[in-house]
């Protein structure tokens, strides 16, 4: 799916979990912790939101990240065909953050691919409470930072670490780094999210 079609479904579930619930812009602008134009932007599919903001709006909204990228399903099982995830983050460089699959709320777990170029970095607010995430190396190296505590890993090698600290994705070296990303989320739509937000 392309930038311009991801932003126009990301609109539209916007709008139509907004408008199910009664709410206005400025309500969910609100409860999201956004600002009423961003809101305004995201849902007429011409802003270029943060995975942060996203997940703002998501939570507030009581649907999970993934739902907002796709439409509303009630599948047993739902196949995302090599190639056709949501981009939702673009490095300088090249690198992406793609989310391939996700289940729906309380109990969101989100899969990502991520590629960061050489130099590239990604940094993550801190998660919910409870938020857990799970990575493995496929190529390259990555430095996580958790906190204030760093780890390097190389092809491989897999890190179980709590989402709920900042915590940072770089590349330092000069080949790409490519790596599997598990984010479970507990208790979304609960009401119980901070000012924070992930991946």
């Amino acid at each position: 799916m392309d930038a311009e079609s991801l932003a126009a479904v990301i609109g539209s579930r916007v709008r139509h979990e907004r408008t199910e619930r009664g709410w206005t812009l400025d309500r969910l602008a609100e409860a999201a912790n956004v600002s009423r134009r961003m809101v305004v932007n995201v849902e007429q599919g011409t802003a270029n939101p943060s995975i942060g903001v996203l997940l703002r709006l998501s939570d507030a909204l009581g649907v999970g990240l993934p739902a907002l990228v796709e439409p509303p399903h009630r599948e047993r099982a739902k196949l995302t065909p090599a190639g056709e995830g949501a981009v939702l983050w673009k490095g300088a460089a090249g690198g992406r953050g793609v989310l391939v699959a996700g289940t729906e709320p309380p109990e969101v777990v989100e899969l990502w691919d991520w590629t960061l170029a050489p130099g590239e970095e990604h940094a993550s607010e801190a998660h919910t409470q409870g938020t857990r995430e799970l990575l493995q190396v496929h190529e390259g190296t990555l430095v996580l930072t958790v906190g204030q505590e760093a780890f390097t890993l190389a092809p491989g090698d897999a890190l179980a670490f709590t989402g709920d600290d900042e915590h940072s994705y770089a590349n330092p070296g000069t080949i790409r780094t490519r790596f599997s990303l598990t984010v479970y989320e507990p208790g979304v739509g609960s009401g119980h999210r901070t000012e924070t937000s992930h991946a």
